[in-house]
């Protein structure tokens, strides 16, 4: 019998694959202290909310990673999310019936699946498999996971939206490669798009996960009431539009090749989170909490450096297939100056959602 398709298209955006200097193995050390960060919500979760009624007769316990790029983050999330399952049976005197893990890696096919599967952990307590595709369709047989975790992948649109590349709709973003300091229709567009994925989304995982099964979604965000131009995390993206747009005013892109580029990324609300779970009507919100402010661990002080590098990872293969690979260099390099002369400060938030399937019928 044929794999069910779902009919949602979606763009690719890989993280920047390899071990190297730019690679987002290098430079996720960011996303590794938010998922430290949320480990303890992660485990009281397990613990307070897994039922082993959901245990399947083949004793296998089936957790799929979505969004899980190419490491070492999401072995961090995997094993942790295994330790908490192994830890809720044997304190429950279960220690038979502790069950078999099974781990889908989940990414779009672009996804550097060969670094990821190359770096396995050799001491893993799970069997690995890798799902390639978008989760913004369907990735997997009715009722087949107990568990989904995924972790700063959701902010990532399917795709950017087609008004704002189109010169005929007032939502055209032109001189602006990002929605937070645009016109209020381009925003508008960004947030419908936004709506109509997580719609897709949660269809999709309603239809995969066994009632009773778990989601936990730790999100990048914006505070409620916080106007998107504060927010921290959506004037780093500005300042990537301001510095191509510096490279149009000296010739080096052309000014139409800044207007036609757009950053598929939108940071939603703890309300239009909560609005998008709550049309799809599957899921009962268990935990939606805002993870306090991380104080991070990396050997580097904060700099224009440190976060060009993080911004290149993610937004590399991006820029690269829209301009061309001679401008990535300048351009980071840039980044990084404007950002020394000008900190970039301001509020963000990073929500962590632990959702449970409801019973059908």
């Amino acid at each position: 019998m044929a794999a069910k398709e779902s009919s949602k298209s979606s763009e690719a955006y890989p993280m920047k694959g390899g071990d190297g200097l730019y690679s987002y193995t290098k430079n996720s050390y960011y996303q590794r202290e938010i998922a430290n960060a949320a480990k303890g919500l992660i485990n009281e979760a397990i613990a307070e909310e897994l039922d082993f009624k959901i245990s399947p007769s083949s004793n296998t316990f089936r957790i799929a990673d979505l969004g899980c790029s190419v490491g070492p983050n999401t072995f961090f999330s995997v094993q942790n999310i295994v330790e908490a399952v192994e830890l809720k049976y044997q304190s429950q005197g279960l220690n038979s019936r502790v069950p078999e893990f099974q781990v889908f890696f989940n990414d779009h096919a672009l996804n550097d699946f060969n670094t990821l599967f190359t770096s396995l952990p050799p001491d893993r307590r799970y069997y690995a498999a890798g799902v390639p595709g978008s989760f913004y369709g369907r990735l997997f047989p009715d009722e087949s996971l107990f568990f989904v975790h995924s972790s700063f992948a959701l902010h990532w649109l399917s795709k950017v939206p087609e008004e704002v590349v189109d010169k005929s709709s007032p939502a055209w973003n032109k001189g602006r490669i990002y929605y937070s300091n645009a016109a209020d229709e381009v925003a508008k567009a960004y947030s419908t798009q936004y709506a109509e994925d997580m719609e897709c989304f949660f269809h999709a995982r309603a239809q995969e996960i066994v009632c009773g099964g778990l989601i936990v979604l730790i999100v990048p965000g914006r505070p409620n009431g916080t106007p998107h131009s504060h927010v921290i995390s959506n004037r780093t993206y500005d300042l990537v539009g301001s510095c191509l747009m510096d490279m149009a005013k000296k010739g080096l892109v052309s000014e139409e090749k800044v207007d036609s580029f757009n950053i598929p990324i939108y940071n939603a609300s703890p309300q239009e989170l909560e609005a998008a779970i709550d049309r799809n009507g599957c899921f009962s919100i268990e935990m939606m909490a805002s993870l306090p402010p991380v104080k991070s661990t990396s050997p580097t002080p904060p700099s224009g450096h440190a976060l060009s590098m993080h911004m290149r990872a993610a937004l590399e293969g991006l820029i690269k297939e829209h301009f061309g690979h001679g401008i990535l260099d300048e351009l980071f390099d840039s980044y990084a100056k404007k950002f020394d002369a000008s900190p970039i400060m301001g509020p963000g938030t990073v929500l962590v959602a632990l959702l449970k399937r409801k019973a059908t019928g």
